[in-house]
């Protein structure tokens, strides 16, 4: 029982330690900043998500045509 109780608080402290140490980690050493990459050959996918979503739409009601119109009735009586 005790054993489960220190497990416990050992768990609890090491959860708020955690962040108090890290944040006097990055004051203690030299903070790289961090930049963005510059990209010149990026694909321009601006304004094609209507297309796909078009496409999307139109095969999902096709779908829906042709699981309706499935006739898996027996036609015998």
């Amino acid at each position: 029982m005790k054993l489960t109780k220190l497990a416990t608080a050992v768990a609890a402290v090491t959860l708020i330690a955690a962040p108090v140490s890290a944040q006097a980690v990055e004051s203690i050493g030299p903070v790289a900043e961090r930049t963005a990459a510059v990209q010149e050959n990026g694909e321009e996918l601006e304004g094609s998500t209507g297309i796909l979503i078009g496409v999307l739409a139109a095969a999902a009601v096709i779908a829906g045509i042709i699981i309706i119109a499935d006739d898996d009735d027996p036609t015998s009586p």
